[in-house]
C-alpha cells in the first residue's frame, strides 16, 4: 500500500463518517481510528502491521474451535464494502441456503475501494442462513453467514 491508498481510505471514513476503518491486503493490514470526533478531518493514529500467516491461522483456528463449541459459526466481514453473492448479476450465488462447503471454498465478494475481495470458508459446514442482502453495505465484523460446522 502506498500513501495515495492510505489517504483514500481516509477520505472514505471522513465522507462516510466512519470511527475505525480495517482492511487486509497482500500480507498486511491497516487500521485506521479516529480518537477525537470533535475535529473535522482525520485525527487518529495511523497503525501498519505486517502479519505472519502462521500467527493468523492460528487465531483464525482457535476462534473457529471456540466457536463450533456452541454448533453454529458466524462468518463476519473482514472490511468494509458492498457484500456481492454472485460474482456477477447474471452469475449464480457461490452458496446458498443448505449448501455443504468445504475449506477454502469462496463463499461471496465484497468490493472495497473498487477491488473484489474474495471471501473464502474457514471451516467445512453446512450454510445455515446468509444474513445480507446482495449488493447491500457491510461493516467489518458484521456477520454474513451462519454456518453448522460439520
Amino acid at each position: 500500500m502506498n500513501i495515495k491508498e492510505i489517504k483514500e481510505m481516509v477520505n472514505l471514513m471522513n465522507e462516510n463518517g466512519l470511527v475505525e476503518l480495517e482492511i487486509e491486503k497482500e500480507g498486511m493490514r491497516i487500521r485506521l481510528k479516529k480518537t477525537s470526533s470533535g475535529i473535522e478531518g482525520f485525527s487518529g493514529p495511523i497503525v501498519v502491521e505486517r502479519q505472519n500467516s502462521a500467527d493468523t491461522g492460528m487465531k483464525q483456528i482457535s476462534e473457529s474451535a471456540r466457536q463450533s463449541q456452541v454448533k453454529t459459526v458466524e462468518v463476519k466481514s473482514p472490511m468494509v464494502g458492498t457484500f456481492y453473492r454472485a460474482p456477477s448479476p447474471e452469475a449464480v450465488p457461490y452458496v446458498e441456503v443448505g449448501q455443504n462447503i468445504e475449506p477454502g471454498q469462496v463463499i461471496c465478494i465484497i468490493e472495497a475501494m473498487k477491488l473484489m475481495n474474495e471471501i473464502k470458508s474457514e471451516v467445512k459446514g453446512k450454510i445455515l442462513e446468509i444474513l445480507v442482502d446482495n449488493a447491500e453495505p457491510v461493516e467489518f465484523g458484521q456477520p454474513i453467514f451462519l454456518i453448522e460446522p460439520a
